[in-house]
């Protein structure tokens, strides 16, 4: 197919004469005046090559050109000797200028050398349309591998759970239960979803290292002595050592191993204080006490919600990190029971009838 050339010149003689010269090597001219310039230029779909002589509205007609056809090379066509005037055309959009009078030969090199910059210029367009489809779909299958990759960590994290539940079922439910609370409470803070995420699971499986523990002081009835309470503590320092070498969960771990520290650092294992305290496991130890004190235990009976408020608020600065306890008693008490319930419910239509 031949490349289409538009000439912009006034003078009848020389439009011809570069019609005839392009035409002779296979090129498709249009012509114009400076008058019909731009009817012309509004008809034409595409245009490969522009020979503009400097008409009476050069600047104009140049911008007309390349907001029209932006990838099409124009070339000036001047007779004045002063190259400043084409220098300017060029600065301001042209491709090239050709200086009057020129033979039939310099006029075909210059098109030539126009059209080839604009096959480079549409083919390192299409490269980078090309690119941007290819970035996108790399991009779309890196998102769908992390979010296949991310399920299978939570498989992995449920099946963690699932075993630490066949041993007490009372304290996987008893993670579910605190998992529900710890997000409903991150997100009260206005914690990122990532953030989220990552606390969910050491919520989840804070009580991981109860596996490690004997089943005679797991499932001891009543209160436990001080030689077992002492092994008993050893279950946050066993989940952190469980976990800790799963790559993904390294964050995890953190939580896991610290949900029991206090805020005034008289807790266990390492007796850290306020912010040395992992954030998770700050928000974890509120909603770790709001179910043990809201459900049945071996030595006490679930009391109301509103035994629950009054102990964490009490313990403000001391147990727990007051800016947790504050966003918790600023959420609507509704919230602990619909979470609770929901959590029984799904339970019980997951678990087989006996």
């Amino acid at each position: 197919m031949s490349e289409k050339i538009l000439i912009l010149e006034n003078d009848d003689a020389a439009r011809e004469n570069m019609s005839s010269a392009l035409s002779s090597a296979s090129y498709e001219c249009q012509q114009a005046a400076d008058a019909s310039a731009s009817d012309l230029l509004d008809s034409s779909t595409e245009l490969d090559a522009v020979l503009l002589s400097i008409p009476t509205n050069p600047e104009e007609l140049l911008g007309r050109i390349k907001s029209k056809h932006p990838e099409t090379p124009v070339v000036v066509v001047t007779s004045m000797p002063d190259i400043s005037v084409a220098l300017n055309f060029i600065r301001n959009g042209a491709y090239d200028y050709l200086l009057k009078p020129f033979d039939r030969e310099q006029l075909l090199a210059t098109v030539q050398r126009a059209l080839e910059n604009r096959r480079l210029k549409l083919e390192n367009r299409a490269y980078q349309t090309n690119l941007e489809v290819l970035v996108t779909a790399r991009t779309e299958q890196l998102r769908q591998s992390v979010t296949t990759v991310e399920r299978l960590y939570d498989i992995t994290i449920e099946v963690l759970g699932n075993a630490l539940g066949s041993k007490e079922a009372e304290t996987r439910e008893h993670s579910k239960r605190v998992t529900a609370f710890t997000v409903a409470l991150a997100r009260g803070m206005g914690l990122s979803s990532d953030q989220i995420r990552i606390i969910a699971r050491g919520a989840f499986l804070h009580d991981i290292g109860k596996m490690a523990i004997p089943d005679k002081i797991l499932h001891k009835p009543g209160r436990l002595d001080p030689d077992e309470w002492a092994i008993m503590r050893e279950h946050c320092a066993r989940g952190y050592q469980m976990i800790k070498a799963i790559p993904f969960l390294a964050e995890t771990a953190e939580t896991v191993r610290a949900h029991h520290e206090n805020f005034d650092g008289t807790g266990y294992p390492r007796g850290l204080k306020g912010d040395e305290i992992p954030l998770g496991a700050r928000i974890v130890a509120v909603a770790n006490t709001l179910d043990a004190v809201t459900s049945n235990s071996s030595y006490r009976a679930a009391q109301p919600l509103s035994a629950a408020r009054e102990e964490i608020e009490r313990c403000s600065g001391r147990q727990f990190d007051p800016q947790v306890v504050g966003t918790f008693l600023e959420m609507k008490e509704h919230i602990w029971d619909d979470l609770r319930k929901g959590i029984t419910e799904q339970i019980h239509r997951f678990t087989p009838l006996q």
